[in-house]
Formats: structure tokens, sequence, C-alpha cells
């Protein structure tokens, strides 16, 4: 018997290398997790493996730039519901949020749980079950442990700024003083340790619903929004220093001050460029201009003047948030359903005892119709596509999905509320069945405006009725545009986090389908800005199929691509991992092979018994 040269050959592929040049014709080998070779007619017979990839397109792994699977992957180490659509790295700990310090549990205090649970939308027992996992106790630990785990993708991981401050000062003083200069420095050293164990950079956060959920701290936000300006300079200068990568989201309650921290980017102002990767390029509904400004800030930025070097994260699909009730993301914007979301997830009564106080109905109303109605600043603001909420409160653009009429589902609040005003008319024909004839009759009477339809949906349902909204990239219109744009990088999916409310997994795999729909060599560039691009951003190893690199591929079918409806594939789906519901993607037949050092992790429709059982990918240390 022969003795095989190759653990693997794929033929007959039209091979993406992630270069951006046109696809050529290759059949690629593999051997102990690396390419080893690659041509034209690669010959079987060295070969223990052969996978035939004839009208497929084989590419390198694609990258997922913005997730939260650091919560996951010490319950699931294969990461499927990332693996399943081509992703073969992820990079966590985004948003200033992580678990790289430990639990960091204290004197009563539970930071991960605190912070995670309200910024990311994940109810609090889910996220026990994730801290009783931890068992390392700093940066180095957590970094070494992915060796001894059966991880799926490689992983890279910033250091989360709100846990540093954690990390340095404990929870409660992280958010009620500034730190003293020991603390400082503490932090400053907990960073050049990360560097040093090759962490990808810093992530901080400046978005301003992101609040905590600890008793008495729900209405203070997470511990990065404390830091001065001062402070971020200081510790950013440790990640320019190292030549890393400061990842970040905007002030956008504050856009001077906005501004003004982005100008951290620039060389020509300190000394030296820090690569900054921020949130978001995205067409909103409501702020249909806010992508081409940042672009055309970034632009400036990144020119000769500045000498910085950021890029907007961007969606490869529409912006589109489910809501449990007014539980989502969304509404922490206003003040009054931020209150709501503070109770507890389980505390209907708590939510019901609001929605009942004549106070905050009053509150709720004036924050309902903020720039919506009137003639004042607000108003005038809104009108000129600079509102001050970004929230959308548009009954047209609600669409049930888990309706607690049957006769709802898939329609707008707008045409149900419509309905309900002539049957309260007298339109005996309104209600189109007696199902929605009883649900009618309970609404009070008159129903007034969609103010009062959202309060009698919220008291009488609480959050037993699901709906969406596309709150920007509607239709996907010009998402190829911002994807392609040197201003972005694609990638803002937020993988594994809102469980419930976003399903992003398969983001990338939309972004390709965009490419296809123009031509090959749009294919070639979307391709390069999924893997090799995003990979020499953040110093990482990845992401080509050079000879000798790491063998992580992914093959594609682009027959079932061009055929494949994203929206229609996102589901609400109980997982026995969590004990709980998370919003999935699903886009079976569409990826047809994926390998992550070599080891086939996903073959045709289903997972191989080597993914959670075997380690694929690795840590992966910024160089």
């Amino acid at each position: 018997m022969s003795r095989k040269t190759w653990d693997t050959l794929i033929q007959n592929a039209l091979v993406f290398d992630g270069s951006g040049n046109p696809p050529e014709a290759l059949d690629i080998a593999i051997k102990k997790g690396r390419i080893v070779a690659k041509g034209s007619s690669l010959p079987r017979t060295p070969a223990a493996e052969v996978i035939d990839a004839g009208g497929k397109w084989l590419m390198p792994g694609l990258l997922d730039i913005h997730t939260h699977l650091d919560l996951e992957v010490d319950l699931e180490p294969g990461l499927p519901e990332a693996v399943r659509h081509g992703t073969t790295t992820v990079l966590v700990g985004n948003c200033s949020l992580g678990t790289c310090f430990g639990s960091q549990q204290e004197n009563g205090q539970d930071p991960i749980v605190d912070c995670f649970t309200r910024v990311e939308n994940i109810p609090k027992s889910v996220l026990r079950k994730c801290t009783e996992a931890v068992t390392w106790k700093d940066s180095g630990e957590y970094m070494d442990h992915f060796e001894n785990i059966p991880l799926g993708p490689n992983i890279g991981i910033f250091v989360p700024h709100s846990m540093l401050r954690v990390q340095a000062m404990g929870l409660q003083d992280s958010i009620s003083r500034a730190p003293n200069e020991a603390e400082l420095m503490r932090m400053e050293s907990l960073l050049e340790q990360a560097m040093d164990q090759g962490y990808l950079g810093m992530s901080t956060d400046g978005l301003p619903f992101h609040y905590l959920a600890n008793s008495p701290n729900t209405d203070k936000r997470i511990p990065t929004q404390f830091a001065s300006f001062s402070e971020m300079k200081r510790l950013l200068g440790v990640v320019r220093r190292r030549g890393r990568v400061w990842q970040t989201t905007p002030i956008i309650e504050n856009r001077p001050k906005a501004l003004l921290y982005f100008l951290l980017t620039s060389g020509r102002l300190f000394g030296r460029t820090l690569k900054t990767s921020a949130l978001a390029a995205l067409r909103f509904v409501l702020l249909p201009q806010a992508s081409q400004m940042f672009l055309r800030f970034a632009a400036l930025l990144n020119s000769r003047l500045f000498r910085g070097n950021i890029h907007f994260q961007a969606l490869g699909t529409n912006f589109r948030i489910w809501s449990d009730g007014i539980v989502s993301p969304l509404f922490e914007e206003l003040e009054s359903t931020c209150e709501l979301i503070a109770r507890e997830y389980e505390d209907r009564e708590g939510r019901m005892a609001l929605l009942n106080d004549p106070a905050w109905v009053e509150r709720f109303r004036s924050d309902w119709h903020r720039g919506r109605r009137g003639r004042d600043l607000a108003r005038l603001k809104a009108k000129i596509g600079m509102p001050d909420d970004l929230v959308v409160r548009e009954l047209d653009l609600m669409i049930f999905d888990g309706a607690p009429v049957p006769e709802w589902e898939g329609e707008s609040m707008q045409r149900v509320f419509e309905r309900l005003a002539r049957f309260q008319a007298g339109g005996t024909n309104a209600a189109r069945t007696d199902t929605e004839k009883a649900a009618f009759e309970k609404f009070p009477r008159p129903i007034g405006d969609d103010a009062d339809f959202m309060l009698h949906m919220m008291r009488t349902y609480d959050k037993d009725f699901r709906f969406w909204i596309d709150v920007g990239n509607v239709n996907k219109e010009g998402v190829l545009d911002l994807l392609l744009h040197p201003g972005t990088l694609p990638g803002f999916n937020d993988s594994g986090a809102h469980i419930t409310n976003m399903a992003f997994f398969d983001s990338n795999l939309s972004s390709l389908q965009l490419a296809q729909r123009e031509s090959l060599d749009t294919v070639a560039q979307i391709v390069r800005r999924l893997t090799r691009e995003p990979a020499e951003f953040f110093g990482l190893d990845v992401g080509s199929l050079d000879i000798g690199a790491q063998a992580d591929i992914v093959v594609i079918d682009p027959e079932a691509l061009a055929g494949w409806d994203d929206n229609a594939n996102r589901k609400l789906m109980y997982r026995d991992l969590f004990e709980h519901n998370q919003m999935v993607s699903r886009s079976d037949g569409v990826v047809s092979h994926v390998l992550i050092n070599g080891e086939l992790a996903w073959q045709g429709s289903d997972f191989t018994d080597a993914l959670g059982s075997k380690t694929m990918g690795r840590a992966l240390r910024a160089a």
C-alpha cells in the first residue's frame, strides 16, 4: 500500500485566494493542517482523502470581526452556529466586555452578568451558565486555556476596557469615581501584559443605551463610559505603541465628543497611527446620511493630514432587530422604556406597575412622540435627518413575527391599528375573525394614537408578542457599496449577542451573495475583504491560501448561494446549551465544506464528529 503524501486534496474548485485577484481553477493539497501544494491538475493518488469541489467556489475561511461568542465558547467550544456559515475565525472581547480576567466576582458583585445582561440583551440565567464555566483568573490563563478545549474556529481577543477598569478598581468604584494614579498604572500594566500575551488591542464603548443590570445601578452605564479622555489617551497609548487595534463604538449622544475621540487614530497628532475599528457604517432609517458622514470623516482622518487608520464596520445585510414586547436593544434609548427593560426579565409585576403609573405613562408618551410631532427643535432635527433618537417608533415598520393573535402574523402594527380604529368606529367587518374581534374588544375606547396602541400591547401581552424592525440597510440598498468602501471593513455581525433579537451569523454569506449579483471580480474583492484584509489589519496569520498557510478553507455552492434568502432563514429556536431560545441563521446547502486547520468541520448539511470533540482552531496571538 502506497504511503500518502497529503491528508486531503480538494479538486476542481474555482479558487478565490483572498488577494482580490480574479479566481482560478485550482486543486489544493493539505498536510498536517497546512496548505502544501496548489496546481491546476494535482494527482489524486498521494491524497488520503479527496474532495471533489467541481462547480463550487473555494476561499480562505471567513473572519467574523465583531462577535460576543466569548460567552458561548466555553460552553460549546465548537461554536457551531458560526462554523456552519463558513466562519473559521472569530474576534471576541468587543464593546469593552469580555471574560479574559475571569469571573471577577467579589463582594456579591458579578460584573460579567451585570454588564452583559442589558448591553447584549442576554438573560441572567444564560449568563450565569457562562460564568460557571470560568476557570481562569487572569488574561494569561485565559489565552492559554484555549489549548485545552476542543476549539472550533480560531479566536482573537481584545482586552475589554470595562472589565479592565473593574479589575483595577472594582465594579462599584469603576462607575462612581475617577481612578487614582495607582489604579491607572495598574490598568496600564495589565494592558501591557495582555499585549505581550498576544491580545489584539483594547475595546471601548460609547453608546448611550448600554446600562448595568445590578441594583442599585440600573440607571448607570457600563464602566468604560465613565473614563475620561485622558484615561483613554493614556491606555490607548499602550495599544498604539504596540501597533495593535482600538475597537470602539461612537458617543452618538455627543457628536463633537465622538469626533474628538476618533482623532485618537491620528499619527500626526499623537506620534504614531492607532489602528481603529469602529461601529458602524449603516444606512439608518432615521439617520440616512450617517454612514456617509462617518466615511467622509474616515477619509479625512486617514489622509496625509492626520495619518490615521480608522475603518467603520459594515453589515452585509439589512439591520433587522426583533423585540420581545419592548425588550430589545432599540428601546434602551428612550428613558421611559429603558426603565421597563431595567426590571428583571421575569419581573412582569414590576413592569405592570410602571405601565399603570400615570407619571410613567406621561413620560412614555413624551418619549414616543419626541421628534415625531409638534413644531419644536426635535421635530425639525428629525425632518432634516438628524434626529435626537434613533429608535424607530413608526407602526408601519414594526412587523409581527410571533403575534399574540394569529391573524396578525407577518402584518405591520399599522395595519392592525387601522383595522382596530375602523372596528371601534362601528365597522363590523373590520375584525376578520372572532379571535381578532375578541382582541380588539380588549383595547381601550377610543384607542387614541399609536402610543396608546403600544401601551395596550405591553400591558396585555408583556413580552409575549414579537415583532421586527429594519432599522437600517432596508432592502440591502447601498450595502455592497458600503462593504467595498475603503473606509469600512465588513463584519458588524454581533454574533452571539442579543440572543433573542438578532441573528447575523450568516452576514458574510450575504456579503458574498451581493457581490455575486455583480460579477466574479466583485466576489474576489469581497473575499479579500472577508479574509486577508481583516487578518492583516488585526495582525493575524490567517486569511490566505498561500503555501504554508493554515488550512482554513470554505467551499461554497454558488448556485445555492444565488437562491438563498437570509431573511427567510432566521428563526427563534430553543438551544439546550442555554436552556433558552435564541435567534439563529440557517444557510444549509450554501456552504458545502468547512475545514479548520485542515480538519473537516462541516460537510454537506451537517457537522462532522470532529467539531466540538477535537481541537481545530487556536487562540490567535497578534503579530
